[in-house]
């Protein structure tokens, strides 16, 4: 995972493929815990708490992240401690590297939070 920790998410206007479905396979490897979706446009991960507070602040150090890099992912709180996060790059309709760096990132402030 060090390999995307060290990246930044480049900004994406559309105009360049989603990633092959090699890519995703190479680049999944290093955040394993995350879901490739079967049509390949989205990733996602399911975070559980403690309890509620705990969780919002999770989201809410999602939120940071997400700003400084200029990616954002869909968070759903849901049975109050539980936060699903989806990472997809909308403009391409599908997943770029940007999907995966924002999810090692985002596992780096959920071992923060438990």
């Amino acid at each position: 995972m060090t390999d995307l920790l060290s990246k930044k998410c480049v900004p994406c206007e559309g105009g360049t493929a989603p990633l092959s479905t090699e890519e995703i396979t190479k680049l999944k490897h290093e955040i394993p815990k995350w879901s490739v979706a079967g049509d390949e446009k989205s990733i996602s991960r399911e975070f559980k708490f403690e309890d509620f507070v705990t969780a919002v602040v999770f989201i809410t150090d999602v939120a940071h992240v997400a700003e400084e890099e200029g990616h954002h992912p869909d968070l759903n709180l849901h049975d109050y401690k539980f936060v699903t996060v989806t990472l997809s790059t909308h403009a391409i309709h599908g997943l770029s590297e940007n999907d995966f760096i924002m999810a090692a990132k985002i596992d780096v402030v959920y071992n923060d939070c438990v």
